[in-house]
């Protein structure tokens, strides 16, 4: 049991902000560096995790869920189809910003449950949250891929990646480890 867990911890890495993703992190049996490929394409492997097991007496009074949301990244996942090297790397730079862009919207996540959860919320209240941002997250992405060209815009990646960062750092009181301010009382 140790042996399969360790492995699980070896392919899905969580977020940090000292983590950089690498082309040898796209480890999925479908990632191909082929010179007879014409197109490319990117699987960023990155997902907004959300799990919570407690009665509901502890629900009730659980405010904060900062700690059982998690961005992750999984390496058996992701994958990277390239007719070249450069084409790759390009693509590794798109995945990067992608798992950032991912870590954004779990604290959006994060800070919304906060503010929208009540002593006699429903166990159900996160999932039209949740999916209100999927989708914007989706869209977000959606409109990064075509802006760039897939990726091919290295210079358009590297200032929106750079606002994603400092977005991120807007949300500070929603990572992981945090705990967010409680709101002073009038």
């Amino acid at each position: 049991m140790l042996i399969l867990n360790f492995g699980f911890s070896q392919n899905v890495i969580e977020w940090s902000p000292e983590y950089k993703v690498t082309l040898t992190d796209f480890k999925s049996p479908e990632t191909e560096i082929n010179s007879q490929l014409s197109g490319y394409t990117l699987f960023p492997g990155t997902n907004i995790d959300f799990s919570f097991h407690m009665s509901s007496y502890a629900f009730m009074f659980k405010k904060n869920f900062n700690d059982k949301v998690s961005t992750t990244f999984n390496r058996d996942l992701a994958a990277i189809i390239a007719p070249d090297s450069t084409i790759a790397n390009q693509l590794v730079e798109f995945g990067q910003y992608s798992f950032d862009l991912t870590e954004l919207y779990s604290r959006k996540f994060r800070k919304e449950i906060y503010e929208n959860k009540g002593a006699f919320s429903d166990i159900s209240f996160y999932q039209p949250i949740l999916k209100k941002l999927q989708q914007e997250m989706d869209a977000e992405n959606s409109r990064m891929l075509k802006s760039t060209e897939f990726g091919k815009d290295l210079g358009l990646i590297k200032v929106e990646h750079q606002k994603v960062l400092l977005e991120i750092e807007s949300y500070a009181d929603f990572c992981k480890e945090c705990k967010p301010p409680k709101k002073k009382k009038k």
